[in-house]
């Protein structure tokens, strides 16, 4: 039986909901790749370009999260959202072992890195499937 998506009666999704879906679509894509930017940008050395690209994603999540409530996309937004404000706090937590050890605070640094870099990339991935993000943190 073909379900026609187009009638909200038929329990499809209607055109205005379809709309809302595609354009959060697309602000989360822009979202994840402004991030990954920042996450490839963060394993590999000068990518100096990071914060202010990282500060514009997370105002693009901040500005734009309202807007997804009720739909498996604001677990994106959370997701993302999240993400930046714990690898803040482990940078800043870390950043002492920059002054006192150079070694510790390059291997913190790169930790966190590599898993703002997964948490991007598993976010990116199953976002593209249509999938929500369990809420783990």
């Amino acid at each position: 039986m073909t379900q026609d998506y187009s009638d909200p009666a038929s329990g499809g999704i209607d055109s205005v909901n379809l709309q809302k879906l595609q354009s959060l679509n697309t602000v989360g894509t822009v979202s994840y790749i402004l991030h990954l930017i920042v996450a490839i940008g963060a394993l590999i050395p000068g990518g100096q370009f990071g914060p202010v690209l990282l500060i514009a994603a997370l105002i693009i999540d901040m500005v734009k999260r309202p807007d997804a409530e009720g739909t498996w996309h604001a677990s994106h937004f959370r997701w993302r959202i999240r993400t930046v404000i714990i690898a803040a706090l482990l940078y800043a937590v870390t950043l002492p072992l920059w002054f006192l050890f150079i070694f510790p605070g390059w291997i913190a640094w790169c930790i966190i890195s590599v898993w703002f870099f997964y948490r991007i990339v598993s976010g990116m991935v199953r976002m593209n499937k249509g999938l929500a993000m369990e809420f783990a943190a």
